[in-house]
């Protein structure tokens, strides 16, 4: 099987991008060819190295560092990008195995929904991985930055364009809008299969993307941390947050909570609350390297807390805490919250200050924490989210929808008895194409 992964950058500038890269390298080493294609120029991951992976860079810019007027419109169609990324899928149908499938995993930073089109009408599946909202929110995240609440109108209704629900102004809204539009106009009624990373964010979006033609499907995101010694969590002093120092994310709630239970909080990430941090007297201590990250959690995390007031998808974080054995304290709008027992690996409650203080003042206890960090610990390993486990459940994914196309469009079946010639330039296809 050949598989085009297609992000827009090629090193983790955040969590949709560091799943890209690591998707890539799992269907490689499971012995599928992958073709990367790396929308931004820019930095690209080690992992990218390997000999069934290849990687193309379309050269496009970031529309964050355009002259305004051009990014708003770049971000709404970028030309561009879709005639760019045409000339490289051609190029790709012309090698002895040219793809099978098409796995998008984010566009609002250049690719914009021009690319859409592009990628629905090469003749093979597609899949878009929904990191996010975008596919049916405006602003991408379902979430009233206004009221800081998760929305409850109906995208793109006479409410929704009419809230002020924008994290930078109106003006941004309607770009967004416009693209959130023009997102519409290019699926139109072409059939899209879409991989959720958490239960929450399926249920939601079956919910909220109205007439579109959308199949769902749920696969977790990887966690590349290897098994080793548990981690001593009663030993440490903190309450630990990973991640952007933002609002929605609840940055302020644990710099609040732990004040009130009398608990060091200590933040790892940078953002908009960064100074305000930093002026009430917390420890930041800005981007780490994953590396770094891992060996303060193991250093300093009583627990690891991801407080989302949106309803955020699959915090990469809250995941890689409980492979150490470590307690999460996770919101329950947090897809994070699906893999926290309450009263077992740690604690779920709402995304405000007083439930969070309650959790921080019952990890004061050491052995009610070392309790829940061995249950994170030996819960996690029973069922770990490993690199090999995610490409088996792409690579069953992408050989399912490749069966289905076949019957749909060429009247054939994955049987490996039947001679099956088309989109393989005459050459049988058979079960070990996939």
């Amino acid at each position: 099987m050949h598989v085009v992964i297609l992000a827009e950058f090629a090193a983790a500038s955040g969590g949709a991008e560091k799943v890209a890269v690591e998707s890539a390298r799992a269907l490689a080493e499971a012995g599928a060819e992958v073709t990367y294609i790396q929308a931004i120029r820019g930095p690209v991951d080690p992992l990218l190295d390997h000999p069934r992976l290849r990687r193309i860079e379309l050269g496009l810019s970031d529309v964050w560092s355009l002259p305004a007027w051009r990014g708003a419109a770049s971000g709404i169609w970028n030309g561009a990008a879709a005639a760019r990324l045409a000339t490289a899928l051609d190029t790709l149908d012309a090698l002895p195995r040219p793809p099978d499938c098409l796995h998008l995993h984010q566009w609002t930073r250049a690719l914009s929904p021009a690319v859409l089109p592009v990628l629905l009408g090469r003749g093979i599946p597609v899949v878009l991985t929904l990191h996010d909202y975008a596919l049916a929110c405006p602003n991408g995240v379902d979430y009233r930055f206004d009221r800081a609440e998760p929305c409850a109108v109906a995208p793109l209704s006479g409410a929704c364009l009419a809230a002020p629900c924008d994290p930078k102004s109106r003006l941004h809204k309607l770009v967004r809008v416009g693209r959130a539009a023009a997102l519409r106009l290019a699926l139109g009624q072409a059939a899209l299969d879409v991989v959720h990373v958490c239960d929450g964010s399926r249920a939601r979006m079956e919910r909220r993307l109205g007439a579109l033609r959308v199949r769902h499907h749920r696969i977790d995101n990887p966690v590349r941390i290897e098994r080793g010694i548990p981690a001593e969590p009663a030993a440490n002093d903190a309450v630990v947050y990973v991640g952007r120092l933002t609002p929605e994310k609840g940055a302020d709630l644990v710099a609040e909570a732990a004040r009130r239970a009398g608990m060091p909080a200590l933040f790892v990430g940078a953002g908009p609350l960064e100074a305000r941090l930093r002026a009430e007297g917390a420890e930041v201590l800005g981007w780490r390297s994953p590396e770094a990250v891992a060996a303060i959690l193991r250093r300093r995390a009583r627990a690891v807390c991801a407080p989302s007031r949106w309803l955020e998808t699959g915090p990469l974080t809250v995941y890689e805490a409980l492979a150490q054995g470590l307690p999460v304290v996770a919101s329950q709008r947090s897809g994070a919250a699906e893999k926290v027992v309450d009263g077992e690996t740690g604690f779920v409650v709402a995304p405000e200050v007083v439930a969070l203080a309650d959790a921080f003042q019952a990890l004061k206890d050491d052995a009610l924490t070392a309790h829940l960090g061995r249950g994170a610990y030996d819960r996690y390993w029973r069922a770990p989210l490993t690199l090999a486990a995610h490409g088996r459940a792409l690579f069953d994914l992408y050989a399912r929808l490749k069966d289905e196309y076949l019957m749909r469009h060429c009247g054939m079946t994955g049987d490996p008895t039947l001679p099956q010639t088309a989109l393989s330039g005459g050459a049988p296809l058979n079960r070990s194409h996939f």
